[in-house]
């Protein structure tokens, strides 16, 4: 007698799931990669930068570049942890990107157009983890059968 292995069924659900944790992972790659070279720009004091007088949250420019550099590192990392449809990385991941809206918020004068774009793509990351339930996703490094 053989014994036989069967695999669960997959699910249009699950391939959605999976699709939208991709997606977050990837695009918080991306806003880690942008905000960490955001960082090194203003860490090195470029003159692509705004200033404006007498603004509210008004923060060193260099202090600045220190945290959209961390905030750069640390989503890099928990991107990664995404990609492994890891449990620890959907909730880091909700609060990187709400941490980078914060500081894309905060940092508005500086850099204002890129600012709101950064905001946006943060707020998707935030809606494609917070959508997709934990059972419905596949091991991104599994292979699946067509």
């Amino acid at each position: 007698m053989t014994a036989t292995h069967t695999r669960p069924a997959h699910t249009a659900k699950q391939e959605w799931a999976t699709g939208l944790t991709a997606f977050a992972a990837v695009m918080l790659f991306l806003v880690g990669l942008l905000d960490l070279f955001r960082g090194i720009m203003a860490i090195a004091e470029d003159d692509i930068f705004l200033t404006t007088r007498n603004y509210v949250f008004e923060f060193d420019l260099t202090g600045w570049g220190w945290i959209h550099l961390a905030l750069g590192v640390v989503a890099v990392i928990v991107s990664i942890g995404l990609l492994r449809t890891a449990t620890w990385a959907r909730v880091l991941g909700v609060a990187i990107a709400g941490l980078v809206i914060i500081a894309n918020f905060l940092s508005l004068p500086y850099y204002p157009v890129w600012s709101v774009v950064m905001i946006a793509i943060s707020a998707f990351i935030i809606w494609a983890l917070c959508v997709v339930q934990r059972g419905n996703l596949y091991d991104l490094s599994e292979e699946r059968p067509l």
